[in-house]
């Protein structure tokens, strides 16, 4: 009987991770997460994009299964041509409203958007508000009471001045405990429902696929990703990450450029299997 691998789930995020800068998935990726599979082991998609942001990715991958999107507010299954969504977490309107007002009474005004929760929800932006990724779509609307129409998963938040760290800094202050603030990429901050991030939604899906977290091997470049870290058993940053994360890592893999996933997952399930922790030289700032 083949012996299981030692990792049976790979946890991927995919912008700044999995995804190249153009926002596609290498064939060098694609085969080392077809190697994966052969070994055993599934492939997991944990992402801060909604279900409507990835569907035409995963139709594209031919992934089918569990996805977790929204930062951790949705669980979503999908199946050939079609899926469904077996969990979904708003965020509390008002609260929500209430959080971007004490983050202005800080900073000044901000300019929001928000996700729509659903399979079909749409991604409404205000005045002022630039898309992080403008591949994604997005509509436009006159005024912030027009944002909350519909139930919501998240609201993205962005400065005319202020960097990330700084205005994930500000808003964690200001927001306490009525949402969860996370650095998701480059221009991305964003509230989430309280105590709902990456890692429990991963933890939602192992939990569903029976695997354990001394299973899982992770893969992230930001710091929304450190919840998913934290119920992994083996941590990978990409060369790309973000300091935060790079400090939480097992190890430092190479850029999303430059196929970072892929040479990890060829040394984890390639022939011979070579152990965690070689083939990778460590980041010398963490040494």
């Amino acid at each position: 009987m083949p012996t299981p691998p030692a990792y049976a789930l790979v946890a991927t995020d995919l912008d700044g991770t999995l995804l190249r800068p153009d926002n596609t998935v290498s064939a060098r990726s694609r085969a080392a997460l077809a190697l994966a599979a052969d070994a055993g082991a599934r492939h997991l998609i944990v992402t801060g994009r909604p279900v409507p942001g990835i569907r035409a990715l995963l139709a594209d991958l031919a992934y089918t299964g569990l996805v977790v999107c929204g930062q951790g507010t949705q669980l979503y299954e999908a199946e050939a041509g079609n899926g469904r969504l077996l969990r979904s977490v708003a965020l509390d309107r008002e609260a929500a409203d209430t959080a971007l007002g004490k983050i202005e009474a800080e900073v000044g005004a901000v300019f929001a958007a928000v996700d729509q929760d659903g399979v079909d929800g749409v991604t409404l932006i205000e005045g002022g508000y630039r898309m992080p990724n403008p591949t994604l779509p997005a509509q436009r609307v006159t005024s912030r009471e027009a944002l909350w129409e519909r139930p919501v998963i998240k609201v993205l938040v962005r400065h005319p001045e202020l960097g990330d760290d700084a205005l994930t800094a500000v808003a964690r202050g200001a927001v306490g405990d009525l949402a969860t603030v996370t650095m998701a990429g480059p221009g991305t901050v964003e509230l989430a429902p309280r105590g709902v991030d990456k890692g429990t939604g991963l933890a939602a899906a192992a939990g569903l696929l029976g695997i354990g977290a001394e299973r899982i091997v992770a893969f992230g470049d930001m710091p929304n990703d450190l919840p998913m870290f934290a119920g992994s058993g083996h941590r990978v940053a990409m060369g790309n990450a973000h300091p935060e994360l790079r400090a939480a890592a097992d190890e430092v893999t190479l850029s999303n450029a430059e196929d970072g996933v892929a040479v990890v997952l060829e040394r984890l399930f390639g022939t011979g299997g070579a152990p965690v922790g070689t083939g990778i030289a460590p980041d010398p700032s963490l040494v």
